[in-house]
């Protein structure tokens, strides 16, 4: 059974796949997580501890630029990512049943095994006696030839040129 999520295909069987697919979400993650906050510190406007005081004494602020199309795009594919993330997790296999399901699957690939077995040695015999025609069939092929050689070779002395 196959499923996708955003970024990334996820196989049911193969629990090293899944494993190997979470980290790859993690790791999108982290990265989703700096170039949010890279965004947001590089649109946000400098600052002091101390807001500035104008001479009427009221205090001056900046007022943030607007960037809510970035803060929108990341916010979706943070959010994006924690729910592949989430799932993931909940396609592993619980711990109570690995041994049980490790144990069927090693059993199911021995079944399958002895099958493949038997297939091959039957393809083989097979073979076998396809090749031993072959050879039979290719050994009667050069006799006949090195007897027609040997019929071609053999001088008449009945055979004179025809003229016109």
């Amino acid at each position: 059974m196959y499923f996708t999520l955003a970024n990334y295909q996820v196989t049911e069987p193969n629990m090293t796949d899944r494993l190997t697919q979470l980290q790859d979400a993690v790791n999108h993650q982290a990265d989703n997580f700096c170039n949010a906050i890279g965004i947001l510190q590089q649109s946000s406007p400098a600052t002091k501890f101390l807001p500035e005081r104008t001479p009427s004494g009221q205090m001056h602020q900046t007022p943030p630029q607007e960037n809510h199309n970035y803060s929108l795009m990341f916010a979706t594919l943070i959010a994006r990512t924690a729910k592949d993330i989430d799932h993931l997790i909940e396609s592993l296999p619980s711990e109570e049943s690995s041994s049980e399901l490790q144990l069927a699957s090693l059993r199911r690939l021995e079944q399958e095994n002895v099958e493949a077995t038997h297939k091959l040695k039957e393809v083989i015999e097979r073979g076998q006696k396809l090749l031993e025609k072959v050879q039979g069939a290719l050994s009667d092929i050069s006799k006949s030839q090195m007897e027609m050689q040997k019929l071609d070779k053999t001088p008449t002395t009945d055979k004179q040129p025809i003229r016109f």
